[in-house]
């Protein structure tokens, strides 16, 4: 099973170093004043919600506690369900598991939740690729998003919202070219948030893979509007991470579910940990000069 494969070679390549750490509250600040926040957001990613081991009420008991934070709204960084990838899964088991996701959202039914794609929502395993289930579109339908990718505004911030679910990890030029006119059509100094499933840049893809293939293109695309591009979230390795590589933060956001929703095994650092890395979601304050605050918050369930 893919999962497993993943969970095992991770697990080894994690044994090199202590890279990623877990403390109580990890925070990735980039920040010059103490001006009141003009946006607090919640960055959820890999729940990987589904029936057992209590999961739907272990979720719904982080969403009220992220609600205490005050958010203006929610970030989802994909991998919403379980597992709709594989090739036995069946229409049954991947319906069922969206329900429950459906189920879980209503205890923040009053928020707006905006979310991109992982790799484990897409259902491949449909007769064929005419199915209204089939791949990423029945994906952006389940998640109420207005396509794979797609931005918008709040409060004089840009957020932009990418598909890296493509050959090699990466967007695809449509994608790219779209991007680019998104920068470039913003005026000098304005804002931005970009989030996607799998990291552009950090040290969890030289830990165990799973990042962007077209990283460099990326960073370059970005220090050309470095005046403008502030932070870039994701999850997919279910690792904490932050790094800044010219003047860009770039934070994994470990993971909702930790370890699958499991207790893990004997190595990891505590019961849910995924390596190093505890279950738990961020918290973001982002501010009018541009500046932003990246804090997470383990929860031990």
């Amino acid at each position: 099973m893919k999962l497993m494969n993943r969970r095992n070679w991770i697990k080894n390549a994690g044994k090199i170093t202590g890279a990623v750490t877990a403390a109580p509250v990890i925070s990735a600040t980039v920040t010059q004043g103490r001006q009141k926040p003009v946006l607090t957001i919640a960055h959820i990613t890999d729940v990987h919600i589904r029936n057992g081991d209590n999961a739907p009420e272990r979720f719904k008991k982080c969403l009220n506690e992220i609600r205490n934070h005050k958010v203006d709204f929610f970030l989802n960084g994909g991998d919403s369900i379980h597992a709709a990838d594989y090739k036995d899964v069946t229409r049954e088991k991947m319906l069922e598991q969206w329900s429950v996701w459906d189920d879980c959202m209503k205890s923040i039914s009053g928020y707006q939740v905006h979310s991109c794609i992982g790799n484990h929502d897409p259902w491949w395993a449909a007769p064929d690729k005419t199915d209204e289930m089939y791949g990423k579109p029945y994906v952006v339908k389940r998640l109420s998003i207005p396509n794979r990718y797609y931005s918008f505004s709040r409060a004089g911030w840009k957020f932009i919202i990418l598909d890296g679910n493509n050959k090699n990890v990466s967007l695809d030029e449509e994608q790219f070219a779209w991007l680019s006119a998104e920068l470039n059509n913003l005026p000098k100094n304005s804002p931005v948030l970009l989030m996607s499933h799998f990291p552009i840049f950090g040290a969890t893809p030289i830990l165990v893979g799973g990042g962007h293939s077209d990283f460099k293109a990326l960073k370059s695309l970005f220090y050309k509007h470095k005046d403008k591009v502030r932070i870039c979230l994701s999850g997919h390795q279910h690792l904490l991470d932050a790094t800044e590589y010219n003047g860009v933060k770039y934070c994994c956001n470990g993971a909702m579910s930790g370890f699958w929703w499991e207790k893990g095994d004997a190595e990891s650092a505590g019961p849910y940990f995924y390596q190093e890395t505890p279950p738990g979601y961020a918290i973001l304050k982002l501010f009018a000069d541009g500046t932003v605050t990246n804090t997470y918050f383990p929860h031990q369930y």
